[in-house]
């Protein structure tokens, strides 16, 4: 098949590759010349394991293409999916000029029947605008075209991306025409042949879907960090609850990790856009409201927690930070934790040394050049002269430490881990106050 992608971000990226690498024909549109200059010539915007080879394979092998020109890549292929942007409003909706200029780009130059695939996190609802603009466009062109909108959300996760396209648990597909529906089957064919994924419904709940689906995750998450404060405030430890609960298979075991918050490019935009679509139709949604502000809240856990340490006392402290992005295997800080750490520690007069494995360049281009922040190239050099040692991300390099050398590097003897990496009884044994997610504190404040 031909298949065109507007946008080459995280989503249109990766949908882009593992449809080439699947045989079909692919052209990646962006507006971004210096992007797509770069694709061309193999350089990957983003961090995401298992992509570059992809990229650079099926480009080689001519399967994959890149351009600005729209024209072109409206006529290529009878799918044109919309993986563009949909940045959260002043509101916290979701902001769907990008989604709608493509339809009028695609309405604007096409000139047979398209089927616009809606790949974007989008509203409830969005499908019928679309449909709107390109039949508003074809009506002042005096083009009498037939086109179809489909819905075909995205369920990547950073980090996993590949491997949620191309072993996925399930693709959803919103529409009503069985033009449609043999279409994407054939599109999605390579990647559905050991069972039946591909899951059809209408359009609204197709979009309804995705939405759900991350609010559901992120309320695990918020859930947790809400007992898991409440652990710390009955001498409970969080860890043990988890393994206790996690043990019913109704709950599992899967996104019930206690930690500094949630963050990314999708809970925190998706929830409030859900919220705001509730809002919208008459509706409040108290859980949802309920969830963003938990998540909110336990962002802050971290630098309460060294202030706790220190008593208060962060001015000119050097706090060495463990982890920038907002998950693994992943550079984007995007609502990260460690962003509201770091502003709270400048805000109180303190400096950072941090390291990440893959988010250092983000973390410069976010932030700069400043007095008050040193990027390090290897994780144990963020220790040196530092005061305290915080954990944001859980990167498999910081999951094994040898505590007495740990407590050596330090000039006090303090750890914030956001993540619950170690065992509270081993960081203690080596003189270590050591703070972590719903487990009981070393509440003695340094001097």
């Amino acid at each position: 098949m031909h298949i065109t992608v507007f946008g080459t971000g995280y989503v249109g990226l990766v949908t882009g590759a593992c449809l080439a690498d699947a045989g079909h024909q692919v052209i990646c549109v962006d507006v971004d010349e210096a992007k797509i200059e770069g694709l061309k010539q193999g350089i990957i915007p983003i961090y995401e394991p298992g992509l570059e080879p992809i990229v650079l394979h099926n480009h080689a092998e001519g399967r994959l293409h890149f351009t600005t020109d729209a024209a072109e890549g409206v006529a290529f292929g009878e799918l044109q999916f919309i993986a563009v942007g949909t940045p959260p409003d002043e509101d916290g909706s979701a902001d769907l000029k990008y989604v709608l200029a493509v339809a009028r780009t695609i309405a604007e130059h096409m000139q047979d029947h398209k089927i616009i695939i809606d790949k974007s996190t989008v509203p409830v609802g969005t499908a019928d605008r679309v449909r709107a603009e390109v039949a508003a466009v074809l009506a002042q062109r005096g083009a009498a075209l037939s086109f179809d909108v489909c819905s075909n959300p995205e369920f990547l996760k950073e980090g996993a991306a590949i491997e949620d396209f191309t072993r996925g648990a399930r693709i959803v597909l919103g529409t009503d025409s069985a033009h449609v529906e043999q279409r994407m089957r054939e599109c999605y064919a390579p990647y559905n042949r050991n069972h039946e994924k591909l899951i059809f419904m209408d359009i609204r709940s197709a979009e309804l879907t995705k939405y759900a689906a991350n609010a559901m995750l992120a309320t695990k998450i918020s859930f947790m960090n809400e007992i898991a404060n409440l652990a710390e405030r009955l001498g409970a430890d969080i860890e043990q609850v988890r393994q206790g609960i996690g043990s019913d298979p109704r709950i599992g075991y899967h996104f019930i990790y206690p930690g500094c918050g949630y963050g990314g490019s999708c809970f925190p935009k998706d929830v409030q856009a859900l919220a705001r679509t509730a809002q919208q139709v008459g509706y409040q949604a108290q859980l949802l409201d309920a969830v963003e502000a938990v998540n909110t809240r336990q962002k802050s856990v971290l630098f309460q927690k060294l202030s706790q340490a220190f008593d208060g006392n962060l001015a000119g402290r050097t706090i060495a930070v463990w982890g920038l992005a907002f998950k693994p295997n992943t550079d984007d800080m995007r609502e990260a934790p460690s962003r509201t750490l770091m502003e709270s520690l400048w805000a109180a007069g303190a400096r950072v040394q941090a390291f990440d494995p893959e988010a250092m360049e983000e973390t410069r281009r976010i932030y700069g050049e400043r007095e008050d922040l040193t990027l390090v190239a290897h994780r144990d050099d963020a220790l040196s002269d530092a005061d305290a040692l915080v954990i944001c991300t859980e990167w498999k390099q910081f999951r094994t430490v040898d505590f007495d050398w740990l407590r050596q590097q330090l000039k006090q003897p303090v750890v914030v881990d956001g993540r619950n990496l170690y065992e509270p009884e081993q960081v203690r044994a080596a003189g270590l106050l050591y703070f972590a997610i719903g487990r009981a504190d070393s509440l003695k404040p340094v001097v």
